[in-house]
């Protein structure tokens, strides 16, 4: 896997593909080779694909202390897309990784043609909130997930009931969320990246975006309620939202890929 040196992180990609830059900014807990399962496949024919791995997780090193804002976030994968793509670029993220995404919008509009966010808001509250907290709180009292228990717990907070109930597709989830529990990546993330997620707060900037933007909202999703999406975009001017229904928080990964994926293409078509 190759890497670029930014200002504060050794950040590790990869790319894959041909056409305009297309970037995919993962959410907490994720690593950039989760969207080399269901997304890139599908985009390679049309775009160059850059994943990485955020600072917290997989291969990417960051030797600055912690807590990490979501500026920070922001600053290394700016200076990814300045170091290996064409910009203006494309770019998708879910969760923690479409606030990455906002304020790289913020920050730096010069390199976005477009972006595409999923399962976001403009700041943590309420509930997302207390979740949040619950769960950092949890690991700095010496608590862990794993296993079946973290696989029926986040399975939870992922997926619909429908996908949770679907007895073919179960095994099938199940399986992936047990590589991510085995794997240990959650557990060493949770903290460094759940504290940027539960820390930042966009809405004063936001109204400031001109960057074309869609915000994708899942009618089921539990971690980010779509009412937080449809209020984030309607924050930035002539942002776009979509709300799309039998879905959660995470059904780009194992459940419904095959209708999102076309779903994210035809967006992006509108401005690649």
């Amino acid at each position: 896997m190759p890497y670029i040196n930014g200002s504060e992180a050794t950040i590790a990609y990869e790319q894959s593909g041909q056409g305009p830059d297309l970037v995919w900014v993962a959410g907490g807990g994720s690593r950039g080779g989760d969207w080399r399962l269901f997304q890139t496949p599908f985009f390679d024919d049309r775009y160059r694909s850059t994943t990485f791995d955020g600072r917290g997780i997989g291969d990417t090193t960051c030797d600055v202390p912690q807590p990490w804002p979501i500026e920070a976030f922001a600053r290394d994968t700016a200076e990814l897309i300045e170091a290996v793509c064409e910009p203006p670029v494309a770019i998708v993220g879910s969760s923690l990784g479409s606030a990455i995404v906002q304020q790289v919008a913020i920050d730096r509009p010069d390199l976005l043609r477009c972006a595409v966010v999923m399962g976001t808001g403009a700041w943590s509250t309420g509930w997302g909130w207390d979740y949040q907290e619950a769960e950092i709180e949890f690991r700095r009292a010496g608590g862990s997930l794993d296993g079946m228990m973290g696989v029926t717990h986040y399975a939870s907070m992922c997926y619909p009931a429908r996908a949770l109930g679907d007895r073919e597709l179960w095994p099938k989830l199940r399986e992936l969320l047990l590589a991510w529990m085995d794997s240990g990546e959650n557990e060493r993330s949770l903290i460094p990246q759940w504290e940027a997620s539960l820390g930042y707060d966009q809405r004063v900037l936001l109204p400031s975006v001109r960057v074309p933007m869609h915000v994708i909202a899942f009618a089921e999703d539990v971690q980010a309620p779509p009412q937080d999406g449809r209020e984030m975009a309607e924050m930035i001017p002539g942002a776009e939202f979509h709300l799309l229904a039998d879905m959660g928080h995470a059904s780009w990964y194992g459940h419904a890929h095959d209708t999102i994926n076309p779903y994210i293409l035809d967006l992006l078509e509108r401005h690649c």
